[in-house]
């Protein structure tokens, strides 16, 4: 396959995954404040998540999830990164479903309607929120149902889960920071709830544990958990067997690749709460994400030159 397509098919899934982790965060962010604007500022948000480059500052929930998906100026706006993803489909239309194709466009159709900034002001904003998310929804249905399982669903699956593994570890140090400003125990439990909810963990860890708020439990299911599909684990452990099958489709050589995935998978796999605990859990994401960072150079040194 192409660098050219192989790139584009990345980064489509990429900018997916990013859109819908963004606005994960915007919907749970909107319902903490509301009842918790003193913990839950949307200030760290705007400074980890929209354009470095752009002075913007407001605690005004609509202001900031209205710069967060409609303003331009924001490189990391829900509009610029779906606007990427549909460019990014449409160069390589034949490869991808027809039906994969349309989702992704009439997302972007949707989402760019002069009406719906409007609506954001008119209505409730969780609702405008949840009708986005859907999007997503449907465009990973789509593709589940509809793409043939070939080259392209697997660099589409590995753009994917390198986005979700950033995303992961992103939002899992923001919380961590302002867990380390917690006041107290019922502070810290606030934010570990939060962060759950952010990254769709709540219901899978009431299920798994039954229990309170445990930090040891809350950092096994996001880091450790090989059945919950967002935890580190997962993603690694389905990262890993798209690369090879490409491998075994002739798309990628053997090289240093998988053996890196091996060691990352590994790594997570048999390092255990008490050794993150002793090494500390931000260095443990930190080596995560420089883990990461290795992988996707090595595979954007074969196949794109493209920034994020």
């Amino acid at each position: 396959m192409l660098s050219r397509v192989a790139n584009n098919l990345i980064w489509m899934n990429r900018y997916m995954a990013r859109g819908n982790g963004i606005l994960g965060l915007l919907r749970i962010n909107f319902y903490a404040n509301q009842d918790s604007p003193e913990l839950f500022s949307w200030t760290p948000i705007i400074k980890n998540f929209a354009s470095s480059d752009v002075e913007f500052q407001t605690e005004d929930a609509l202001e900031c999830i209205d710069y967060m998906i409609f303003d331009v100026s924001n490189d990391n706006s829900i509009v610029n990164i779906i606007t990427r993803a549909r460019e990014n489909a449409r160069s390589v239309q034949e490869h991808i479903s027809r039906e994969s194709w349309l989702s992704i466009n009439n997302y972007y159709l949707y989402l760019t309607n002069n009406d719906l900034r409007k609506k954001l002001k008119e209505q409730d904003p969780v609702r405008l929120l949840e009708e986005l998310l859907n999007h997503h929804l449907i465009y990973y249905g789509t593709h589940d149902i509809t793409q043939e399982r070939g080259p392209a669903y697997y660099f589409m699956n590995v753009g994917r889960y390198l986005e979700r593994v950033i995303l992961i570890s992103d939002f899992t140090t923001l919380k961590l920071k302002e867990i380390s400003e917690a006041t107290d125990a019922l502070e810290k439990g606030l934010y570990w709830r939060n962060l759950l909810l952010v990254i769709g963990g709540y219901q899978q860890y009431l299920k798994t544990y039954k229990s309170t708020f445990n930090e040891d439990h809350i950092v096994d299911l996001i880091f450790k958990d090989k059945y919950f599909p967002r935890s580190v684990y997962y993603c690694i452990h389905k990262l890993n067997a798209h690369i090879t099958a490409l491998i075994e489709n002739g798309e990628l050589e053997k090289n240093n690749l998988q053996f890196l995935l091996g060691k990352l998978e590994s790594t997570i796999k048999y390092t255990t709460i008490e050794n993150i605990k002793t090494l500390g859990l931000n260095n443990f994401i930190e080596g995560i994400k420089q883990d990461i960072r290795d992988i996707s150079a090595n595979i954007n040194s074969v196949y794109y030159n493209q920034t994020n």
